[in-house]
């Protein structure tokens, strides 16, 4: 399976796993499983961080490190991710999570989420 984190998940996952239903458990901690993170969502958590809307959770390196310590991926903005995302309509404006969608469609990757805008789209969605 390969799978995209919404960036609530990758926060829930890095704060112990409490929130997250056994299913995503399973799947993220699955190494035969390919989980993605897009840098979106380090760009996302940093911003809030940095205006109190998130607890601190260490450096970016430190985000990093956890990653590989999961072996979650890091995907990248591409000009194709962008290029997705304008194409998609208006159903939802948060903009993180309109470009996770993008790189989902771009990548061929299902997404990981609680958001229920996520199914207003062409993507597959693993329901938290």
């Amino acid at each position: 399976m390969r799978v995209l984190l919404d960036t609530h998940i990758l926060i829930w996952f890095m704060d112990g796993e409490k929130e997250l239903s056994q299913s995503v458990i399973d799947i993220i901690r699955n190494y035969e499983n390919e989980i993605f993170v897009s840098v979106a969502s380090i760009w996302e958590i940093v911003i809030k961080t940095s205006i109190s809307k998130l607890p601190y959770y260490g450096s970016v390196n430190d985000i990093y490190e956890f990653l590989n310590k999961y072996k979650i991926e890091l995907i990248n903005i591409s000009p194709n991710h962008l290029s997705t995302l304008l194409t998609l309509p208006h159903h939802h404006r948060d903009p993180f999570d309109r470009l996770i969608i993008s790189q989902a469609i771009v990548e061929k990757l299902s997404v990981v989420t609680a958001d229920q805008h996520f199914a207003a789209y062409q993507v597959d969605i693993v329901a938290q």
